[in-house]
């Protein structure tokens, strides 16, 4: 693996090699944006005629009678599959159930002044997408860490989309008691699950990794359709792999949050006091990243491309909507509402004035 100094005569390049690191994630989604555009606006017009074309195509479905995958398929790949795995989803599951429960926000109310009363409502979003990657590798982790917080935020429709999904997925599906999946993946999914067709009705967010194709073609019906990030694959060794031979051991830290890694590992507790952009942090040796991966409970979807800077990875809080309330009682609206008009005036929005002024101003009948 190149090691790579930010002292002495290779300085300058190291400085050049990071600043590209920095900027890691756009420049692979434009190279597939063409074909990516063509296939959502194909799946966009004509439904599932483009739908199951691309199927056919891409994900080797058979027919359109296999896109959607029943509830007794799902059962018999549980029945199927080894005790000890099903052991191993269901641990799996309850860990991750435990910690999106902790997670959840709380509906809240206070009153900062007398009369009036300020809070927060937390209410689920009605349907959501997960797409779970397939291929080489199955992944029902994929499948558990993205439906899991849907279902403890209290999302009614579930919507799970998996190309080629293997065995051990269907069996995680059944454990979550999933009643709606499709055999599609790929751009064709995301715009199916964004836009909607005869078979596959449009949802309100989709989340869950997928290849250049699935994150390009998050990005481009985010406009339309809510997502979680810009979650790619994991960012291999092979591409972007490299030691740094950081001078200080501050300026290391601070190459790690410039970085802004998908996944990082440190020390000890005490490392996380420096700690500002990362997707999930592994404290000491023991903490092996795998386990995150599977069992720990925080979810593995996490962001790629140095999208760590501006969020965490995916939540239950990805599922919900805060709702703020406020109601003021006569007192209250006095007290606050010459200075809001005041505001108001200040932006040049009169009628705003009067119609917080109406409520408090007398006027003479007649």
């Amino acid at each position: 693996m190149k090691i790579i100094r930010t002292k002495g005569r290779g300085a300058a390049r190291t400085a050049e090699i990071l600043a590209a690191l920095e900027r890691r994630g756009g420049a692979a989604l434009d190279a597939v944006l063409p074909t990516v555009k063509r296939i959502v606006a194909n799946v966009r017009k004509h439904g599932d005629r483009a739908l199951l074309r691309y199927a056919v195509q891409f994900d080797a479905l058979s027919d359109a009678a296999t896109l959607r995958i029943t509830q007794d398929e799902m059962a018999a790949a549980w029945n199927a599959i080894d005790p000890s795995i099903q052991l191993a989803l269901r641990t799996a599951a309850a860990q991750i159930r435990t910690f999106a429960q902790w997670q959840m926000p709380t509906s809240w109310d206070k009153s900062p002044i007398e009369g009036l009363t300020t809070g927060q409502l937390v209410r689920p979003l009605d349907a959501v997408g997960c797409y779970v990657p397939s291929g080489r590798h199955p992944l029902p982790s994929t499948l558990l860490m993205t439906a899991i917080p849907a279902q403890v935020a209290g999302v009614a429709r579930v919507v799970v989309v998996s190309p080629k999904p293997a065995p051990e997925t269907l069996a995680a599906a059944h454990l979550l008691g999933i009643s709606e999946f499709y055999r599609a993946g790929g751009a064709h999914a995301i715009a199916a699950l964004a836009y909607g067709t005869a078979t596959i009705p449009r949802v309100d967010k989709i989340v869950g990794p997928g290849n250049l194709y699935v994150t390009a073609a998050k990005r481009l019906v985010a406009f339309d359709c809510a997502i979680d990030m810009l979650a790619g694959p994991t960012e291999a060794l092979d591409r972007h792999g490299l030691v740094v031979a950081a001078s200080t051991i501050e300026e290391a830290r601070m190459i790690a949050n410039r970085l802004a890694p998908e996944h990082l590992t440190v020390d000890s507790h005490s490392d996380l006091d420096w700690v500002q952009n990362a997707g999930s942090v592994f404290v000491g040796r023991w903490s092996a990243q795998p386990l995150g991966d599977y069992i720990s409970g925080p979810n593995h979807t996490l962001p790629t491309g140095g999208m760590a800077r501006v969020r965490g990875g995916l939540s239950v809080n990805d599922f919900v909507k805060l709702i703020t309330v406020q109601e003021y009682s006569a007192k209250a609206a006095r007290s606050l509402g010459e200075p809001a008009a005041l505001l108001a005036e200040a932006e040049g929005l009169t009628a705003h004035a009067e119609a917080i002024r109406a409520r408090f101003t007398r006027r003479p009948r007649g």
